[in-house]
């Protein structure tokens, strides 16, 4: 994992697919604030309750001129399949190689059921109109995700 990223510093730029096939440049958003959220896979349970937290208030986030964007490891179909059945009104971006994981240092060593294996640190960055990060959020609760990010937007 590369060190965390720090509230005021420049966020990471990146290029990504979605759960629709198309491309999404992170440069293309500067003139909105930017919510990312990071999360290990589609489909579980603290993701979902992540995800359907981040449905449930996403006119929030609408009336703050913010666009939300879920990222993790997995492909185009499962993104495409979690959305689909959450009901999700954002788009999910890939990021198989972790490429942007590793960028925004949530990728690293976990354990869980006494296994160890590399994968997402679920965590959140709100990201300002200009690209500067305005709030970072490591290693985040998954319910307290959502409200943690809105927060942060004022």
């Amino acid at each position: 994992m590369r060190p965390e990223l720090n509230a005021g510093s420049p966020a990471p730029t990146f290029e990504a697919k979605t759960d629709s096939g198309d491309t999404v440049n992170l440069a293309d958003y500067r003139g909105q604030k930017v919510v990312l959220y990071f999360y290990p896979k589609d489909d579980t349970p603290g993701c979902t309750t992540q995800s359907c937290g981040f449905r449930d208030i996403h006119a929030d986030f609408e009336e703050k001129n913010a666009v939300v964007f879920g990222i993790s490891p997995d492909g185009q179909e499962s993104h495409e399949k979690f959305r689909s059945k959450f009901d999700l009104p954002f788009t999910l971006l890939v990021d198989e190689d972790h490429s942007i994981a590793e960028a925004y240092g949530v990728w690293g060593e976990r354990t869980m059921y006494g296994r160890t294996f590399m994968g997402i640190h679920r965590s959140h960055f709100v990201i300002d109109e200009i690209g500067n990060l305005i709030e970072v959020s490591y290693n985040v609760a998954p319910a307290d995700s959502p409200t943690g990010a809105l927060a942060a937007i004022g």
